[in-house]
């Protein structure tokens, strides 16, 4: 990983790999409308590292690829896992033929804009 400090003192993460791949389980958010995936502990540590701006509520802007599918959406904090939790939208999961309790392989871009 490279450092740069910016003349306003913040630090930049530069020459860094956005980009991370994993499987997780999906499961059905408490609030029971929501489907989402736990990001692994080590990467969401990473995506902590290279994410530009977090956004409201400390989200991450990403691009998310299952199966032949690709969208863009935002990663979101959880108080109870402490890592990042991905919502998998019901477009997504039909056409890649998933649901609650399956697992699914993704790849999963920090958008750095």
């Amino acid at each position: 990983m490279f450092l740069a400090t910016l003349d306003s003192g913040s630090t930049t993460v530069t020459g860094v790999d956005p980009t991370f791949a994993f499987d997780a389980e999906l499961w059905l958010h408490s609030a029971g409308s929501w489907v989402m995936v736990t990001i692994p502990e080590d990467e969401t540590d990473e995506i902590q590292e290279v994410a530009p701006h977090p956004g409201g509520f400390g989200s991450v802007r990403v691009e998310v690829q299952v199966g032949e599918s690709t969208w863009r959406t935002s990663v979101f904090p959880s108080n109870e896992s402490g890592c990042f939790v991905l919502p998998i939208k019901k477009q997504i999961r039909n056409a890649e033929k998933i649901d609650v309790g399956d697992m699914a392989s993704i790849e999963l871009t920090v958008l750095m804009d």
